[in-house]
């Protein structure tokens, strides 16, 4: 083992020991989280209004703050914006993450506080490479540089007080210094605006280095790695990049991507590492090779609360803590944090895979689904589904969004979808069947429905010319960072968009 990998087990080993503690008593580490939380804002104008200084159990806490969805603080967030100190966290806040999520149009600005930067976000990319070490203590990935794609927004400054951009541009923008030089691209140019002139200048620039990880959203990293190798006329990244092992990535589904990325790197001795890194915190990362789930990172300074999916339209519905949710079980993820964001609904679901310690899956978005004709698909199950219709022809999905088709008077009901496809289906019809098999094997209410065609018929599947999802993202200004393609809708919106702009694909 090397000096300087021997100097990184002996820094780590101390944190990994924290970790393991959280997992034999994740209630008492959450409760003290929670503390400190209601303690540090009491003399917030939140903390006034729900008279913080009087709350003196979770169960108070959670009768006396509603659930909150991001329309219910933004008269608070705006104040903070324009440069409010003590609105939803003590202090100022500087930095908001603009997110339009994958369901609306709307902007969103989520705080980032110094305290969510440094105890959070930070932590949990420390706590990766913490992990991948004990892994693997011979890496090389401290011998290099991490290729970093970084945001398509830009650092904007509205009033001079405040600034936004993309959760990963305000991460690089707010870097110590020292950690520019195990980085690339230059900060100035991961934080260009225009995201097709960024990857073409990163495509030139950092085949000339040596990249031995890279960290981001999948759709958008395969973007830049098939356009380098566009440019250089190579047949795979590791031509290029013969000592890259690592690939951390998060923001969506890796299923779509798996081997496309197999393709691009075909080496047994790459890695992938998922986490569950969003604008509103870090909250998990995959500890375990062997398995696709998470570790719930419960020591972040976030109090997590998990709703039951299926109670989630209730008045009141009932708020678990990490000691009373069961496995296999969907829940909606509540936070509450040292960003400022209290008793906070942040649009995903999850589902616990194991206890002591606490392991989740991300099973989809509380506003992504298709439940048009009470069939409840979730993006878990399409993502589990697809992956099926793939294995049994052959093909491999590169990008995807699927929809209702409504009942007429003639026909019944069916959902519709749009593929990409990396390599096609050796017939459609059979990736077709194929999917439609799936469903029923994964969702009982989806089969329920497909049963003699009673209420849903067979999916129709659409295959989509190469570039209409970018092209379509492109069309809306949502290319890179924490962008991503709608799975699932329950309405026809983004289905009618696609459909509208291209000319081979029969609109329903």
């Amino acid at each position: 083992m090397s000096l300087i990998n021997s100097a990184v087990n002996i820094y780590f080993s101390g944190r990994l020991r924290k970790m393991e503690t959280f997992g034999k008593r994740p209630f008492e580490v959450q409760e003290a989280i929670w503390r400190s939380l209601i303690e540090k804002a009491k003399g917030t104008e939140w903390g006034r209004k729900y008279r913080f200084d009087t709350i003196r159990s979770i169960e108070d806490f959670q009768q006396r703050i509603p659930l909150q969805t991001y329309e219910d603080l933004k008269p608070y967030i705006d104040r903070a914006r324009s440069g409010e100190k003590n609105v939803l966290w003590r202090g100022g806040t500087h930095w908001f993450a603009k997110s339009s999520g994958t369901t609306g149009n709307k902007s969103k600005f989520i705080p980032v506080t110094a305290e969510a930067l440094a105890g959070c976000h930070y932590r949990g990319g420390r706590d990766v490479l913490a992990v991948y070490t004990r892994q693997h203590p011979h890496t090389g990935v401290f011998t290099g540089k991490t290729l970093t794609l970084g945001g398509s927004h830009r650092i904007d400054n509205p009033d001079s007080r405040t600034f936004y951009g993309d959760l990963s541009a305000v991460m690089i923008e707010n870097m110590p210094r020292w950690a520019n030089f195990l980085r690339t691209p230059p900060k100035e140019i991961a934080l260009w605006s225009d995201f097709d002139k960024k990857v073409e200048k990163i495509a030139e620039i950092a085949v000339r280095q040596q990249v031995v990880s890279f960290a981001g959203v999948p759709s958008w990293n395969m973007v830049l790695m098939k356009r380098i190798l566009a440019c250089t006329g190579k047949n795979n990244m590791m031509e290029i990049w013969p000592r890259m092992e690592l690939f951390i990535h998060g923001g969506m589904s890796f299923l779509p991507y798996r081997e496309q990325y197999r393709h691009l790197f075909p080496s047994d001795s790459m890695h992938y590492l998922e986490t569950y890194n969003a604008s509103e915190g870090f909250f998990a990362l995959q500890d375990d090779p062997r398995s696709d789930d998470m570790l719930l990172m419960l020591d972040y300074h976030v109090f997590f609360e998990f709703i039951p999916l299926d109670r989630l339209g209730e008045e009141h519905p009932p708020a678990l803590t990490v000691d009373e949710v069961e496995t296999g079980k969907n829940y909606a993820i509540v936070i509450s944090a040292n960003n400022g964001l209290w008793r906070y609904l942040i649009g995903d679901t999850v589902v616990f895979t194991s206890l002591y310690p606490h392991k989740i899956k991300i099973s989809g978005r509380t506003r992504q689904f298709i439940n048009a004709f009470g069939e409840e698909v979730i993006v878990d199950n399409a993502e589990k589904a697809l992956q099926e219709a793939c294995r049994a022809t052959g093909a491999i999905v590169s990008e995807y969004t699927a929809g209702p088709v409504y009942m007429d008077c003639k026909t019944n009901g069916a959902h519709q979808w749009i593929i990409e496809f990396d390599a096609p289906p050796d017939s459609t019809e059979k990736f077709t069947r194929a999917l439609d098999a799936a469903l029923c094997s994964l969702n009982s209410d989806y089969e329920a429905k497909r049963d003699k065609d009673v209420t849903l018929r067979m999916p129709i599947v659409h295959v989509a010319p190469q570039g209409t999802f970018y092209n379509w993202m492109k069309s809306r200004g949502k290319l890179g960072g924490q962008n991503k393609v709608p799975r699932l809708s329950n309405d026809r919106r983004y289905l009618d968009e696609i459909l509208s702009g291209e000319s081979g694909i029969e609109k329903r």
